[in-house]
């Protein structure tokens, strides 16, 4: 009785202070109807931040994303850029369309004015990478985006830019989250009614016109494009850039064009979830498009899908990721061309082949945006840096249009991004990769599964010997540690596996891949069919051994 009277006594202190009318009335109905099984749930503790900053269902309480939690966030952020010497720095805010995006935008521009720090808001909802330029165009000391991205309807986030333009990394997430739980009451944070800046449309039209230096100028700009925002805030940004390109006009798929946080028809709002594309599919059986692009809702990925047997097929990241390598060296770039550890090798061989710097990281672009020398940067869940100058983290609306400059040279010369990928498979071998994603209602199922790999690693996998095990927590010479499992196999076909829990969702995540030889462009089929099988055989003898 005693711990459910303390519960019932941190509720109604959390809602003492609730500024917000809708949770304080949800959080009110619980305390009511005495729900103790829901209120421990959300008074369990507190949404940690970390460094994919604060993410997480919308709702009241200290488990929830909600304004008391973000306020809060503020709060600990701009006590953190002062102690770094920041005090009077400018911070930029953007925002999503998500459910309180705008209201926990608001609240974190009015908390570091409040701190003495000058803010400065987005004029309305509009790309993450957007906000990502800003920070350095405006000489900001740190940038706050507030999406969920990808995530349910239900949930949002809080992403933190440091002034170099590039999300955080550790130390700073440790020392951001010390200042948060430092924050007593929210009576103590100072929240002016004004004293920041609305900015207007001058930091966009400065985002478009730096994707000029994506574009080779007087390449072709013939390919004709279906587009999906995915009921996101990409449209409006895309279809100004390929106007201002001169590229035919994408034709929109009309159901998921503007913006809306209930995201009515897709179960998960991301290109990769099964059934997410097909509304795009439908409208490009009916115009006959050369691709398919999709963005995801806070268009920082891109996805694309090209005619296949008669229908549609969408590009797996690591595809688009090597097209576009392939593409860029084509145009002469050099620097660094990096990948997440979860990303195909296929990187490596097209660097190796042109002669440029190639690097692994961590997953996240917080890592691969840190590369120096950087010059192109991708991850497998369809992110992609094409112009680290402008932007240090992944763009879904310069990635499309590289995608739409790369695709109309080839259909200009008689050919398909599927040709270009037959020929880097007879380049370097078929690349064939595939996941074991496994969405979980407990996190204890992620961490048994990754204990049993850790007490008996398998010794095989779909018959190959696995040669090599590296348990990543322990960290290797070139990354820090992390979560997560590599093993190489050895055998017919060269093969990598790789096992983590995802950063930002409730999933385990297996990165497989086969690399199969191909000798003439004739054997490609069935190396693709080998490829395939073989990757199938590793997920049955995967989830056995993680017992699931």
């Amino acid at each position: 009785m005693q711990e459910q009277d303390d519960l019932i006594t941190r509720a109604q202190a959390w809602l003492a202070e609730d500024p917000d009318p809708e949770t304080a009335a949800e959080l009110a109905a619980l305390i009511g109807a005495g729900d103790t099984a829901e209120l421990t749930d959300r008074f369990s503790g507190t949404l940690q931040f970390g460094t994919a900053g604060l993410r997480g269902e919308i709702g009241a309480g200290p488990m929830r994303m909600n304004r008391s939690v973000v306020i809060r966030a503020a709060a600990g952020l701009a006590a953190y850029l002062k102690a770094q010497g920041h005090a009077g720095g400018l911070v930029v805010v953007g925002y999503d369309a998500r459910y309180k995006s705008a209201d926990f935008a608001r609240d974190t521009a009015a908390v570091m004015t409040g701190a003495g720090l000058r803010a400065a808001v987005l004029p309305r909802p509009l790309p993450t990478p957007v906000l990502a330029y800003a920070i350095r165009h405006l000489g900001a000391v740190a940038g706050v985006e507030v999406t969920a991205s990808h995530n349910p309807p239900r949930d949002n986030g809080y992403k933190v830019y440091l002034g170099d333009g590039s999300q955080i990394v550790s130390p700073a997430d440790t020392e951001i989250a010390a200042e948060i739980a430092r924050v007593d009451t929210l009576a103590s944070v100072p929240r002016p009614e004004s004293g920041w800046e609305d900015l207007g449309d001058e930091v966009l039209e400065a985002y478009l016109a730096r994707t000029d230096a994506v574009l080779t100028p007087g390449s072709p700009r013939g390919v004709r494009t279906v587009y999906t925002a995915m009921h996101g805030v990409g449209k409006d940004v895309v279809m100004a850039a390929f106007a201002r390109h001169g590229f035919p006009e994408p034709v929109l798929v009309a159901e998921q064009a503007e913006p809306d946080p209930a995201f009515p028809t897709v179960a998960f709002p991301n290109p990769e979830e099964p059934g997410a594309m097909d509304l795009a599919f439908a409208r490009a059986a009916e115009v006959q498009p050369d691709i398919v692009i999709a963005n995801d809702p806070d268009a920082d990925r891109c996805a694309v899908a090209v005619p296949d047997n008669g229908g549609w097929r969408m590009l797996r990241g690591d595809e688009v990721g090597a097209l576009l390598a392939e593409h860029l060296v084509h145009k002469g770039a050099t620097g660094v061309f990096a990948e997440s550890i979860v990303s195909s090798s296929l990187l490596g061989r097209i660097a190796q082949a042109a002669g440029v710097g190639h690097e692994e990281t961590l997953t996240g672009f917080k890592w691969i945006a840190r590369v120096e020398g950087l010059r192109y940067g991708y991850e497998e869940a369809l992110g992609y840096c094409v112009d680290p100058e402008g932007v240090r983290d992944k763009d879904g609306v310069t990635a499309a249009l590289l995608v739409a400059e790369l695709a109309s040279e080839l259909k200009e010369q008689g050919r398909t991004l599927n040709d270009l990928l037959d020929d880097l498979a007879m380049a370097h071998g078929l690349h064939a990769t595939d996941q074991l994603s496994v969405r979980v209602s407990d996190l204890s199922v992620i961490a048994s599964a990754m204990a049993a790999l850790r007490a008996q690693p398998p010794v095989s996998l779909a018959g190959l010997r696995v040669v090599s095990a590296e348990d990543l927590a322990k960290g290797t010479q070139s990354l820090p540690p992390t979560d997560g499992l590599r093993y190489y196999l050895d055998g017919a076909y060269k093969a990598r596996v790789i096992a983590r829990p995802s950063g930002t969702e409730p999933k385990l995540k297996c990165y497989l891949e086969v690399v199969v030889p191909v000798a003439e462009a004739c054997d490609l089929a069935a190396a693709r069919v080998t490829g395939q099988e073989v990757l199938d055989a590793i997920k049955k003898d995967l989830a056995a051994a993680m017992g699931l």
